[in-house]
């Protein structure tokens, strides 16, 4: 994992997860990292680089079922090798054994070792939004790994919405859709309200002096945290880990001194991406079997809206799993930890023919 982007996700992944008992690290193989340069990339701003680096990571054998499995913001392709996931899935007869199943966990554009403003350009990066991530993602999967078809495309937060855009533009390339921890609608409300707050405290910053600091803008790293408080970990969740005044304090610092090598550009970029993020209108073009898996106490996308139970009803066959809150939910992270929804997981798959 690429220590400028991922440390605070880890930080975050360790801290939320602490009080649910983790499952036992499955007999996986261990993974294998690759690099593939995309030529002459157009984004959809018309910009081109002559060339895009894009890493990614793979288990299995190019040979078995291929699955694509998509990280959220500010992540890598690392952030699922954990117990809680890979550790629930990957393994000897699980849900996506390896000796069945060929995973790819790419690094999206902008983040982990692909391309992205801290190579160089700073803010003179083109300013990618998530229809270039995918692109870049098909391009990899296509032109980098000669594939043509995909078992199953499945993402979590930002991966989640980014399925959502792969079942929209390659409607014909998968089997099986699976966008967690993500609405199909345009970016809006809260969600966007607290992204913009990330984005405009690094702009505003005047140490970040147009993307040319020497010194990474002071206003970053509590507007991470701040962000991270406010949009995930459950409310029941909370109140069990931090029911006086004294556990609250204890827990903010403990988020506070955690690791954060974020650059600036990357980490502004990164949350800014979703700005222009709605697959809404092209719902109907979805032709892959979908699963769409949310928590109840998902503050980033929360059900009270109605919004995922109406806009399902527009995609053929749509299903949508909602997991019920409790203490051991982390509301916008619950869907991080496999063990909540793996078993809808399988049934999903089997019932899902090949095409």
């Amino acid at each position: 994992m690429d220590k400028k982007s991922g440390n605070l996700a880890a930080a975050i992944g360790a801290i939320m997860f602490s009080s649910v008992t983790p499952a036992a690290p499955a007999d996986y193989p261990a993974p294998q990292n690759g690099v593939w340069t995309a030529r002459n990339f157009q984004f959809h701003t018309g910009q081109v680089l002559p060339e895009v680096r894009l890493a990614y990571k793979t288990l299995g054998e190019p040979t078995s079922e291929p699955v694509l499995i998509l990280h959220g913001t500010a992540g890598a392709s690392g952030n699922f090798l954990n117990p809680a996931f890979a550790g629930e899935l990957f393994g000897d007869g699980q849900l996506l054994d390896t000796k069945k199943y060929y995973i790819i966990l790419p690094d999206a554009l902008g983040a982990g070792q692909s391309a992205k403003p801290s190579d160089g350009l700073r803010a003179r990066f083109p300013r990618y939004n998530y229809d270039d991530m995918v692109l870049a993602q098909y391009r990899l999967v296509t032109e980098g790994l000669g594939l043509k078809r995909l078992r199953l495309v499945m993402g979590n937060s930002m991966g989640g919405m980014h399925t959502w855009i792969w079942g929209v533009k390659h409607p014909e390339f998968m089997d099986a859709l699976v966008p967690m921890a993500s609405q199909s609608t345009q970016m809006s409300s809260r969600n966007w309200m607290m992204r913009r707050l990330i984005i405009d405290s690094i702009r505003k910053d005047p140490g970040y002096n147009n993307g040319e600091y020497t010194v990474q803008p002071a206003a970053m790293k509590m507007a991470a945290v701040f962000f991270g408080i406010a949009t995930s970990g459950g409310t029941l969740a909370y109140q069990s880990l931090a029911p006086t005044r004294e556990a609250a304090d204890k827990f903010l610092d403990d988020r506070l001194a955690a690791p954060f090598n974020a650059d600036a550009n990357d980490y502004l970029y990164q949350w800014e991406a979703s700005r222009d993020y709605n697959p809404s209108p092209g719902l109907e073009q979805i032709s892959a079997a979908l699963l769409a898996i949310n928590a109840a106490d998902d503050e980033r996308n929360p059900p009270e809206t109605g919004i995922m139970e109406s806009e399902i009803k527009r995609v053929k066959g749509g299903k949508l799993l909602l997991i019920p809150a409790s203490a051991e939910t982390r509301g916008h992270g619950t869907t991080g930890a496999a063990r909540f929804w793996k078993a809808e997981l399988e049934d999903f798959l089997r019932k899902t023919p090949k095409r």
